[in-house]
C-alpha cells in the first residue's frame, strides 16, 4: 500500500518546505563552521526551525477530501477492477492491464474472460507489467509518496515462475519422441497427484490440456497406443478433475471425453477404472453430466460394471449413479442395459447398497419397471428387505418396490405372499426410515385395497 511521507500533497507547500530546509542547512553550517558567528544567526535558525514548524502543522491540518484530490493518481495508474493505484501491474492475455492480487481473484472465481473486453482467454498466465510500475514509482516519488516493492510472487495455490517453467517444459514434451512422452507423462502424473498447484497450472491456459494429451489423440488405432503412455495420461486427467475449478475445462475439451471412453473400452483395467472415476468426478457439475451422457460414456461404463472386475466396479458404478441424476441420462441408461447388469449384480450379492441405489433412481423410468418385472427382480427385493441390517438398502429397496407395484399389478400376487408369510412390508411400515415407512404404508394401502375390491366383487 502506498504511504504518505513527510510534504505529500501540494507542490507550493513541497517547494516552500525545500526552500526553508536549504536556509536551515546553509544557517547550521555557519554555527558549527565558524568560531565567530553572530548570535543573530542562532535566532535565524530559529525562527527558519518554527517556519517549517508552521508549515507541518499547516500540512496536517488538510481536510482528508483536499488530500484525497490531491493525490489522485492518473486513471491509467488504476486497477479497472479496484480502481485504485497499482501496486503489482500484471498484463493478460488481452494486453489490458491490472493490479495482480484484484485480477486473480477475478480468475480464481472461474471467470475465462477479460473483465474490460469480455474476450475470452487463451490462457491465464500473467506477465509483470515493468513500465506501468516504473511509471507509478516515479509519479509516488513526485508525490512524495513510498511505493512498496511487492514481494516475490507466490499465488495461493504455491505456484512459483520455476514450477510454471517446468510444467511447459513438460507439455513440450508431448510432442517430442515416445521416450519423451513417457518420461514427462510418469512424472506429471505423479505431480498433479501431490501437488495441487499442478493441477491449478493446467487451467491457465486452454491448450495445456490438448497438450497433455496429444500422444493419444494423435495416435491412428488404439494398437498405436502405448498402455503405460495411455495409463499415465488418463490418470493425470483424473488429477486435474480433483480440482474444482478444472472441471468444466476439462469436459469441455473436446478430445477429453472420447478418449476417456477410448480408455474405458481399450486400457489396462488400472486405465478402465481411472478413466472411470475421471468421469464420476467431472460428473459432479450437472453441466458435466449432459455433456458426458450425450457423448455416449454410459455404455462402457455399463460395460465395465458387467465385466466384474473389482477393482474397477465399484468407480463405475459410482460414475453411473451421479450421472443418472439428470432425467436425460436416465433414458440412456436404462435404453443401454443398466438395469439387467444392474439386477444381475444384486442378485450375485455383488455391490449391492451401491447398485440398489441407482436401481431406485432407474426406476423413475417406465422401461426400467418392464426390465425389472422381466427379470423376476421383486422376490430379490423382498428378501434384500428381509434379510439386510443396511437400512439404506432397505429404503431402496421399498422406494423400487412401491414404484413397481403402481405400474405394473402383476407383482402384487407375489407381494401379498411374502406380507402374508413373514410380515415384511408391515414391519418397515413401522421400524424402516422415514421414507421407507412411507413407501412401505403405501404399498400395504393398495394391497388392503386390491382385497377389498376382490371381496366385494
Amino acid at each position: 500500500m502506498a504511504k504518505t511521507g513527510v510534504f505529500d500533497s501540494d507542490p507550493t507547500v513541497m517547494a516552500k518546505a525545500t526552500e526553508l530546509k536549504k536556509e536551515l542547512r546553509k544557517l547550521v553550517r555557519t554555527i558549527v563552521d565558524d568560531e565567530d558567528y553572530p548570535i543573530e544567526i542562532i535566532d535565524q535558525a530559529k525562527e527558519t526551525l518554527s517556519a517549517l514548524k508552521e508549515l507541518k502543522i499547516k500540512k496536517r491540518s488538510l481536510s482528508p477530501k483536499l488530500r484525497e484530490i490531491l493525490l489522485r493518481p492518473p486513471e491509467e495508474f488504476k486497477c479497472p477492477l479496484s480502481k485504485e493505484l497499482m501496486k503489482d501491474p500484471v498484463i493478460l492475455a488481452t494486453g489490458e492491464t491490472y493490479d495482480r492480487p484484484f485480477i486473480q481473484k477475478w480468475l480464481k472465481g472461474g471467470n475465462r474472460t477479460c473483465p474490460l473486453t469480455q474476450q475470452v482467454l487463451s490462457h491465464t498466465y500473467l506477465t509483470p507489467n515493468h513500465l506501468i510500475r516504473q511509471m507509478i514509482s516515479q509519479w509516488c516519488r513526485s508525490q512524495g509518496l513510498e511505493l512498496q516493492d511487492p514481494v516475490h510472487y507466490v499465488n495461493e495455490e504455491g505456484i512459483t515462475e520455476a514450477d510454471r517453467d517446468h510444467f511447459l517444459s513438460l507439455l513440450e514434451k508431448m510432442s517430442l519422441t515416445i521416450p519423451e512422452q513417457k518420461e514427462a507423462a510418469k512424472e506429471l502424473r505423479l505431480l498433479t497427484k501431490r501437488m495441487p498447484s499442478f493441477r491449478a497450472l493446467f487451467g491457465e491456459s486452454l491448450d495445456a490440456i490438448p497438450q497433455l494429451l496429444n500422444p493419444l489423440s494423435t495416435s491412428k488405432s488404439t494398437s498405436e497406443i502405448h498402455p503405460d503412455l495411455q495409463e499415465d495420461l488418463i490418470t493425470t486427467l483424473l488429477n486435474l478433475s480433483i480440482h474444482d475449478n478444472n472441471k468444466k475445462l476439462v469436459a469441455e475439451t473436446p478430445v477429453v471425453i472420447p478418449l476417456l471412453m477410448e480408455a474405458l473400452r481399450s486400457g489396462t483395467i488400472e486405465t478402465r477404472t481411472n478413466a472411470a472415476a475421471a468421469l464420476f468426478t467431472l460428473s459432479a457439475l450437472d453441466s458435466n453430466k449432459a455433456l458426458i451422457g450425450k457423448s455416449g460414456a454410459l455404455k462402457p461404463l455399463i460395460d465395465l460394471l458387467d465385466e466384474g472386475n473389482p477393482l474397477a466396479m465399484k468407480d463405475a458404478a459410482s460414475a453411473i449413479f451421479t450421472l443418472c441424476f439428470i432425467h436425460e441420462n436416465k433414458a440412456r441408461a436404462v435404453r443401454d442395459g443398466a438395469v439387467k447388469v444392474i439386477v444381475k449384480k444384486i442378485m450375485s450379492g455383488v455391490l449391492v447398497d451401491e447398485l440398489l441405489a441407482i436401481l431406485a433412481i432407474l426406476s423413475s423410468h417406465q422401461r426400467a419397471v418392464e426390465d425389472m418385472g422381466e427379470l423376476e427382480t421383486v422376490p430379490c427385493l423382498l428378501r434384500i428387505i428381509r434379510e439386510s441390517t443396511c437400512e439404506r438398502s432397505k429404503e431402496n429397496c421399498i422406494a423400487i418396490l412401491h414404484t413397481i407395484c403402481l405400474y405394473d399389478r402383476t407383482n402384487w400376487k407375489a407381494v401379498r405372499e411374502e406380507e402374508c408369510a413373514h410380515e415384511t412390508i408391515s414391519k418397515l411400515a413401522r421400524d424402516g426410515t422415514s421414507r421407507a415407512m412411507r413407501k412401505a404404508t403405501g404399498i400395504l394401502e393398495r394391497l388392503n385395497r386390491a382385497i377389498n375390491l376382490t371381496h366385494t366383487a
